[in-house]
């Protein structure tokens, strides 16, 4: 049985003001391929729903999500995809 990659994960409010909005807006990072098009979805979606839903868990499932999309790709692909996932956590206040 496979590990739930939420499991554990402690939920927490978060404080969506302007600021983390344009952050999200205007944070682009050097991905090529799979991973910046699967980055992309993700930064819409969070665009989209993190105002309706600005909880750690939320975008907690949203980035597995595009993680699980990039599972496939090359170890260097992935390692860039994640640094670039750390730096939009630190964004909205979710890592």
């Amino acid at each position: 049985m496979a590990r739930d990659p939420q499991h554990g994960v402690v939920d927490a409010p978060l404080f969506i003001v302007p600021r983390v909005m344009e952050g999200l807006r205007a944070y682009r990072p050097g991905l090529e391929g799979l991973a910046a098009a699967e980055f992309e979805r993700l930064r819409r979606r969070l665009l989209e729903g993190i105002e309706g839903h600005p909880t750690r868990f939320w975008v907690l499932k949203q980035v597995q999500k595009s993680r699980d999309a990039v599972e496939g790709e090359d170890i260097s692909a992935r390692k860039q995809f994640n640094a670039a996932l750390e730096a939009l956590l630190a964004i909205v206040g979710a890592s």
